[in-house]
């Protein structure tokens, strides 16, 4: 065989074995949502390649088969073709035993560089980059290749099966789509800029509902703005004119016995119309759902919509009142500052390296903001103000301060034992600075 025949036998067998590595890595990489979009379009190749992703076995044995041959023979006629020619050359300035072996060492390098460029880097970089347009492309092909080569694959997929079940290893790749896998996906759309920021939020938030308690998402209880269901017409009036919210817990004798709620409008309506407010009137008063404090999120939307209300009060293991919580409430939690632009910021970010939070931030969304993956003894509280609680394992002071993954919790305002205000600053530059998140806002029911 000539070296031009050689050259040409080459060539040939590189382009065949980029054809199997661009087989094997456009199936491997084809996404199952595209190809499902695809088949709903009506092109009818990819429920084939979405068959072929489930049962892959003999389509892999005959990429394996092809490319396990093709390298053989192409070490064989290339170490044919060009050992001679460089042998040859180097004998004019070395020894012809030398020569021999470096003109052997050179022919290998060369066809072995010529087929990891040309038959596998090439190849699998356009079908990482276009995976589902090539798969249906050499779909065909491959089939072709499988019944050509039948009765070897049927014997290495047997004995394949075989070692698979010896060993207990899977038969058929795991192609449920988890809420990490979901969340992986719009975080890289975030990336790219299909996604705006504060939407990805929002359904990363979708997934937390499952993990995060109520009390995230509830107005605390001395924040609650009620009324007795004694109080006189002057005072109630005096209360909707000084605390307008949109929704008020009655109660009898103090919070801790709520008979039930008005609602604003309600109020207003009779307040306009010169009619006297009187809280012991039924047709004013609302039952009130009550809820345990351990339900969480997506719990407390499923009570919501049983009771057919969107107020509730919710209640520790004592019955004592630890806070109200509306529907507003909870979707706020999710949309973040999608909803309620109006309102307050729970988070202000003062600068790259600080932020300003209040006490009663959930701390899923403390964590969110500062990037922080694990916070100690998580379990044991749901705030920012329960975090330092617990760190501190007594009620915080003025001045005091927890240093913790990088960062300084410093308490700046107390107010009879309610933690106000904890500036957060970064230490050191430790932590990479995050992007300003989307911010749950405070929510627009009654508190005071």
């Amino acid at each position: 065989m000539t070296v031009q025949q050689s050259l040409l036998l080459i060539i040939a067998l590189i382009a065949v074995s980029g054809f199997f590595s661009m087989a094997e890595i456009s199936l491997a990489a084809a996404r199952r949502l595209r190809l499902r979009q695809l088949a709903a379009d009506g092109d009818e190749r990819a429920p084939r390649i979405l068959q072929m992703q489930e049962q892959p076995g003999d389509y892999f044995t005959v990429v394996q088969i092809g490319q396990n041959a093709i390298a053989i023979l192409g070490g064989i006629v290339g170490e044919g073709a060009f050992s001679p020619f460089l042998t040859g050359l180097l004998e004019y300035g070395m020894a012809p035993a030398l020569a021999q072996k470096l003109g052997f060492v050179l022919s290998f390098l060369l066809v072995t560089s010529l087929f990891i460029l040309f038959s596998d880097l090439v190849p699998k970089r356009l079908g990482m980059a276009e995976p589902e347009r090539l798969a249906m492309l050499l779909h065909r092909p491959m089939r072709i290749c499988i019944v050509l080569l039948r009765p070897l694959v049927w014997i290495y997929g047997k004995i394949t099966d075989g070692l698979f079940k010896l060993l207990g290893l899977p038969m058929l790749r795991d192609e449920r789509i988890t809420s990490d896998d979901i969340l992986a996906m719009t975080e890289a759309g975030t990336q790219a800029g299909v996604l705006a920021q504060n939407e990805q939020r929002v359904i990363a938030n979708l997934f937390d509902m499952d993990s995060r308690q109520v009390t995230s998402a509830m107005t605390s209880r001395d924040r609650i703005a009620f009324f007795l269901r004694d109080d006189p017409d002057e005072l109630i009036r005096a209360r909707i004119a000084e605390e307008p919210y949109s929704t008020y817990p009655v109660c009898t004798h103090d919070i801790d016995h709520v008979v039930g709620y008005v609602d604003a409008k309600d109020l207003f309506q009779r307040a306009l119309n010169n009619q006297p407010i009187s809280l012991k009137d039924e047709a004013l008063l609302h039952k009130a759902l009550v809820i345990p404090d351990r339900l969480s999120l997506t719990e407390t939307i499923e009570q919501f919509r049983q009771a057919q209300e969107d107020f509730a009060v919710v209640v520790n293991e004592y019955s004592l009142v630890v806070g109200i919580v509306t529907l507003n409430d909870v979707m706020s939690t999710v949309m973040g500052d999608l909803m309620g632009p109006d309102d307050e910021e729970l988070i202000v970010q003062r600068d790259a390296s600080s932020w300003l939070i209040d006490g009663i931030t959930p701390i899923e969304d403390v964590q969110h903001v500062l990037r922080i993956d694990e916070l100690p003894h998580s379990e044991e509280y749901d705030t920012l103000a329960g975090f330092l609680m617990v760190m501190l394992r007594r009620v915080p002071r003025r001045t005091d301060a927890v240093t913790w993954a990088g960062y300084k919790f410093e308490v700046m305002d107390v107010d009879s034992y309610r933690i106000d205000q904890v500036l957060v600053t970064r230490l050191n530059g430790t932590v990479e600075a995050p992007s300003p998140p989307a911010i749950p806002q405070i929510s627009t029911a009654a508190q005071a």
